[in-house]
């Protein structure tokens, strides 16, 4: 965590009334900078516990970036099951659906039948779907978003009180 720096995109110089929305960014003020989300989320939650209005608060997430990260090889097998898995689930819920309107225990058949016959579609049309590719992506792999680094932002006129609630927590932990 780094310290509560001075605040800065000071607000023009008007009356707060003038604005239609304190959504603008030209309207916040930066109190903290942290390297991690979870360390700007716990001085939201600092702020929040000195009952600060924290409906006033931003956690700015900055230097986006996607990461790919490779899980490993997708043969056509495991193709093959995670549509198994999928058309199984799809199964199961058609067969809930449509055990309902069944006689006596006709719906547990539905269910067997609609699960057993989801999984088979699904390992088909997954497997297939492998298939077609060509070996162009013959990796499995989890996309996700990431900051460089957080920015803890409130409305100007309120900066310098979340400010000072800050610097307090942090140099009296304990309390």
């Amino acid at each position: 965590m780094t310290s509560p720096e001075a605040p800065r995109n000071n607000p023009p110089e008007q009356d707060a009334s003038e604005f239609s929305s304190t959504n603008d960014p030209r309207w916040k003020q930066t109190i903290a900078r942290f390297s991690d989300y979870a360390s700007a989320q716990a001085a939201v939650d600092r702020l929040a516990d000195a009952g600060f209005a924290v409906e006033r608060v931003a956690i700015v997430g900055l230097d986006v970036r996607v990461v790919e990260h490779v899980l490993g090889r997708l043969t056509g097998g495991k193709a093959a099951l995670r549509g198994a898995a999928a058309g199984a689930w799809f199964g199961l819920l058609l067969g809930l659906l449509f055990g309902l309107f069944a006689p006596g225990f006709g719906w547990l058949a539905i269910v067997i039948i609609s699960v057993a016959s989801g999984a088979v579609w699904g390992a088909l049309l997954y497997f297939l779907g492998h298939l077609a590719t060509g070996g162009r992506r013959d990796f499995d792999s989890l996309e996700t978003l990431e900051a460089g680094h957080y920015e803890v932002q409130v409305e100007a006129p309120y900066a310098a009180e979340a400010a000072r609630l800050l610097a307090d927590q942090t140099a009296h932990p304990g309390d």
